[in-house]
């Protein structure tokens, strides 16, 4: 898969309500879960007692922890994209995110996008990007929002 290649503004601008790529897949294991578990401090047993969610869980299994599912947005986003002199990226906000299906441990999920909004900030890009998470077993989606960054150029 190739990125798609930006150098100035005018690379953003011809992206502009076009869809702009997928990336791969990514596994979700339930050792990605545990350790998303532990770094977020949230042990809720859907998402790490795997005996318990055989018998009590409507999945049969676990599931991912949707901001685990979410947290995975700027590797799938890096995969897309290459934005060239760049001096920083900052994530600015999301709005509409929507949970559609859980993901269950042991499925995989990518990302397809499209361009939402642009604004030229004197030095800085504000881009917003329509995503959508997919998984890979069924298809649904797992989660879809609007994604907003902001691209700091190197000056030149």
């Amino acid at each position: 898969m190739s990125k798609v290649i930006i150098n100035c503004y005018e690379d953003f601008e011809r992206l502009l309500g076009k869809e702009i790529g997928t990336s791969d897949y990514v596994d979700i294991p339930q050792d990605r879960i545990n350790m998303f578990a532990d770094a977020t401090l949230d042990h809720q047993w859907i998402h790490v007692d795997e005996e318990r969610c055989k018998t009590e869980s409507p999945f049969g299994q676990t599931i991912a922890h949707g901001y685990l599912t979410l947290s995975l947005l700027p590797h799938l986003w890096d995969q897309i994209i290459q934005v060239n002199n760049l001096e920083r990226l900052v994530n600015y906000g999301m709005d509409k995110m929507k949970f559609g299906q859980p993901v269950l441990s042991g499925q995989s999920v990518r990302m397809t996008t499209s361009m939402e909004a642009l604004a030229n900030l004197r030095g800085a890009i504000r881009m917003s990007i329509h995503f959508k998470i997919e998984i890979k077993e069924t298809g649904k989606t797992a989660l879809e929002g609007i994604a907003t960054f902001i691209y700091f150029f190197k000056k030149a």
